[in-house]
């Protein structure tokens, strides 16, 4: 049996060697070894072969399913009006930009092919012109480019980490509140159940326009809430400018008013101010007066019967009360990828941020709808304003400068639609960061003078209380004077600049702008602790108030980065007023919730046809009409559904993909994977092949 090793020494010390044979299978045993056949060869040849074809197939096959996927939506994309000049000058950027990275990508990879080393290089020894033009980017970028760069990622670096620690506040006030178990108290029996003259005289407004997919479920809802009559009144106020939707909503109240219900239906005729100027209008009515607080809901929301005495009673002993807000629930968070995002987005809003500020601060953003205000604090906080695409906010702010307190219900949830489609999404996250930028430009003079009269929230309240009445005068105003200089600066640096202007600023430049370019300039490359580990630990933050979405983490994170372009754009529009800034567009809606209302509804009719309780149902005229709705727009139904391109995204797909590519010259690891998936992401939105696709 041969043995396992051989060592050969020669004992020459000029010729010293040492050699070690592992095996009996080697070359030093010539005759142990066994020939391969040429058919075991050929075998493998074609094994190898094959493997190579199976990969160049799928290359090819995933290659001409994004380009047949690009092709279609070039052909059924619909022609859009020219745009702003604002939105085209940052597409001109963004399009400069990716040119000016695909020559350098060219440079770089003609670089590493020559395998150039420019530092053993010298001036007289340059060959060709793109090796001189090489060398010249290279000493140019270092000298002026890198610096800047600099300077520019470690102020966003800031920015992140100052807006990362206020979400780590804000999280950690959502765990002691959970802790303790706290929530705003209320009198269950503030009224008088058998008696109706004791509750408060209530107004229900539900804004709306050309919301035929949805005003018959808001309006069944509302008229079934669980509130005295005589002490009830509800305004439809129709803004709505096709005549047929306007004699569904009309039959729609006439029918619910047949059956005992004090609902009145309103329409403007000229149609300014938006939402603002509909619901100012409908305050101006002479018998508002007569009425106590007003509860305001849009046209998809359906609140359940018991939503005001549910709501109502927090006003009951505490007067410095104007506003209690409830929570939002979405009957479509489910529907398809874009709404799953949304909602992990709108549960982290309500369940940390409305609820945290709410109770610690007494104040928030009111949502527009789904909140009762106390009317007499919007009358002296100037009432609904249109100067702004955000009215809600508008009278938030006011109504805080003004001392009123507010109220966040986190356990009242009152359901509604998500938008289903990327269009009606990103025209919706538009108007929210716009609007903000517009509010904050008319409001910070009316902050920075007022004169701010309000008690200190009830942490601070506890700490001083026993100073302010111990202490002399001139110590409790002294409090009462600093307590309004740190509510204006909780209203400016929190509210306005980090949650409104800085989040979208610094999203959009650190990780769609000075990312990729750090890729073509390696002396200001990113730490990976800035692309990776924070946001993703911020995400996990962000996701824990849903955590059945958790499995969307990382589809969550590369969707937020791609809309920060958007917002982006929204927030330079609203800051310094350009013309998209004043852009309203009703969110489309899809009534999904509603026809199930419908349904259950027949079931119920053919049930108890002779039951006097009030039923969610359309009238008979109101049915009549929707058959002729849909029988004039049969021929636009027939067409094939239009799908849009989005440029500013698709240019920024083409410049994060190049930057990869880049980054895998260099084998950067996590930028690589970062860039691709997020340049993918870029791509995916793009192309409109995320959510439902407008028809």
């Amino acid at each position: 049996m041969a043995p396992s090793s051989v060592v050969l020494t020669i004992e020459k010390p000029s010729n010293f060697s040492l050699v070690e044979i592992t095996g009996s299978k080697t070359s030093m045993f010539p005759e142990k070894e066994k020939a391969a056949s040429p058919k075991q060869f050929t075998w493998v040849l074609l094994l190898k072969v094959h493997r190579a074809l199976a990969c160049l197939s799928w290359l090819a096959t995933g290659a001409w399913t994004v380009f047949a996927a690009a092709k279609k939506r070039l052909a059924l994309s619909e022609i859009k009006e020219e745009e702003p000049t604002n939105r085209g000058r940052l597409y001109r950027f963004i399009r400069a930009f990716v040119f000016i990275s695909i020559v350098a990508l060219f440079m770089e990879v003609i670089a590493h092919i020559k395998k150039w080393n420019l530092n053993l290089i010298q001036p007289l020894e340059v060959e060709g012109l793109v090796q001189w033009s090489y060398m010249a980017w290279l000493s140019f970028r270092v000298d002026y480019i890198a610096p800047l760069v600099l300077i520019l990622s470690k102020f966003c670096i800031v920015l992140f980490l100052i807006q990362s620690l206020d979400r780590l506040f804000l999280c950690i006030g959502c765990f002691w509140i959970k802790h303790k178990k706290l929530k705003p108290e209320m009198d269950e029996d503030a009224y008088d159940i058998e008696d109706g003259s004791s509750f408060p005289m209530v107004l229900v407004q539900i804004p709306m326009c050309n919301e035929k997919e949805v005003y018959a479920q808001s309006i069944s809802a509302v008229c079934q809430l669980d509130w005295p009559r005589e002490r009830l009144l509800i305004q439809v106020l129709d803004d709505s400018d096709d005549e047929n939707v306007q004699l569904l909503i009309k039959n729609e109240v006439s029918s619910w008013n047949q059956k005992g219900v004090n609902i009145i239906y309103r329409h403007r005729f000229v149609r300014t101010g938006y939402k603002a100027g509909n619901l100012k209008s409908a305050m101006a009515c002479d018998y508002v007066k007569d009425y106590e607080f007003v509860a305001i809901f849009d046209a998809d929301f359906q609140p359940n019967p018991d939503f005001l005495k549910q709501t109502i009673p927090h006003f009951k002993g505490n007067p410095e009360v104007g506003l209690v807000q409830a929570r939002w629930s979405f009957v479509n968070k489910d529907e398809n990828l874009l709404t799953r995002l949304q909602n992990i987005n709108l549960c982290f809003h309500f369940e940390v941020e409305q609820q945290v500020n709410g109770l610690f601060l007494e104040f928030f953003g009111f949502n527009g709808t789904a909140g009762v205000w106390r009317i007499k604090a919007l009358e002296e906080s100037g009432g609904w304003l249109e100067r702004t695409t955000v009215e809600d906010m508008d009278i938030a702010v006011r109504a805080h400068l003004h001392g009123w307190k507010f109220i966040f219900l986190n356990d009242i949830k009152v359901p509604c639609e998500l938008p289903e489609s990327y269009e009606a999404y990103k025209k919706q996250q538009h108007r929210w960061h716009s609007g903000p930028m517009q509010l904050f430009r008319l409001c910070l003079p009316a902050i920075v003078t007022s004169k701010v009269s309000s008690l200190p929230p009830p942490l601070i309240t506890a700490k001083f209380s026993i100073q302010i009445y111990m202490q002399p005068f001139t110590y409790s105003m002294f409090l009462i004077l600093q307590m309004g200089i740190w509510k204006k600066a909780n209203l400016i640096f929190l509210f306005f600049l980090l949650r409104k202007l800085i989040l979208p600023f610094y999203s959009f430049t650190l990780f769609c702008i000075i990312l990729p370019l750090t890729m073509f300039i390696p002396e200001a490359e990113l730490p990976v602790w800035v692309i990776c580990y924070i946001p993703i630990f911020m995400s996990l933050l962000n996701i824990l108030p849903a955590p059945k979405s958790f499995p969307f983490l990382v589809p969550y994170l590369l969707f937020e980065n791609t809309m920060s372009v958007t917002k982006f754009n929204a927030m330079v529009s609203g800051l310094f007023q350009l013309g998209s800034a004043y852009e309203w567009v009703v969110t489309k809606k899809t009534g999904r919730s509603s026809e199930s209302d419908l349904l259950a509804m027949a079931e119920k009719e053919s049930k108890s046809s002779n039951q006097e309780k009030i039923q969610r149902r359309l009238s008979e005229s109101g049915l009549e009409m929707l058959s002729k709705v849909k029988e004039q727009k049969a021929p636009h139904l027939k067409k094939k559904k239009r799908n849009r391109l989005y440029r500013k995204e698709l240019a920024l797909a083409l410049l994060l993909l190049t930057a990869s590519a880049r980054s895998l010259l260099s084998a950067h690891g996590v930028h690589f994977y970062f860039l691709l998936f997020q340049g993918l992401s870029f791509l995916v939105v793009g192309l409109d092949l995320i959510g439902e696709q407008m028809s």
